[in-house]
């Protein structure tokens, strides 16, 4: 396994990590949490600067390989979900928003491995690439938040942060569920799925 593969299966071990780590104030109790929100915020930074640098390098090395083509976007929904899962948990993220992601999210690894079984990709959209970059605001901003939460309990400003993470986080379901109708729509007009047997 070459490098830039060995920084993505870093990540779905981190991924476990962090999700402990969130939520050792909930197992353990409360005199955990400034370790907690410390552990959280150093394994969001490793996970986040694996998920630059594995890509950055395969590229400029020449490195890029079949693994690396299905495990790294498998790492950053794998990373992705475990965030949101625990903001979720922490009331940061709405629950509709973290099921409509949820259900986008199963949906497309669905509709991919259709696709693979016809020798096609689902090329990328703007919806896609809108959501990606929303997901990737969200969990910092999230983050974020939840260690100010810790830090800076009972501030009147952190109810205007909770606010503007809520918007981010359903725009983040739009263009996710966005995304995935437009991905519907090529498919249908593409006819790929047209012959499958049911």
């Amino acid at each position: 396994m070459n490098l830039p593969n060995r920084l993505t299966a870093a990540r779905l071990v981190i991924s476990p990590l962090f999700f402990i780590s969130f939520m050792l104030p909930t197992w353990f109790g409360e005199g955990l949490k400034t370790l907690s929100t410390v552990l959280v915020l150093v394994l969001f930074t490793v996970n986040e600067l694996t998920d630059l640098l594995d890509g950055k390098i395969a590229r400029s090395r020449n490195l890029i390989t079949d693994l690396g083509k299905v495990m790294d976007p498998f790492a950053d929904v794998f990373s992705r979900l475990t965030y949101f899962v625990c903001l979720m948990n922490a009331g940061i993220m709405p629950v509709l928003a973290f099921i409509i992601i949820l259900w986008r999210e199963l949906g497309i690894l669905f509709v991919r491995m259709l696709m693979m079984g016809r020798g096609k990709a689902v090329p990328a959209n703007i919806f896609g690439k809108s959501k990606a970059v929303l997901y990737a605001v969200c969990g910092v901003c999230g983050i974020i938040l939840h260690a100010l939460n810790t830090w800076c309990a009972g501030s009147q400003w952190l109810e205007v942060c909770a606010v503007v993470m809520n918007i981010l986080f359903y725009l983040a379901a739009f263009a996710s569920a966005a995304s995935f109708m437009t991905y519907i729509a090529f498919i249908r007009r593409d006819g790929a799925l047209r012959n499958l047997t049911r």
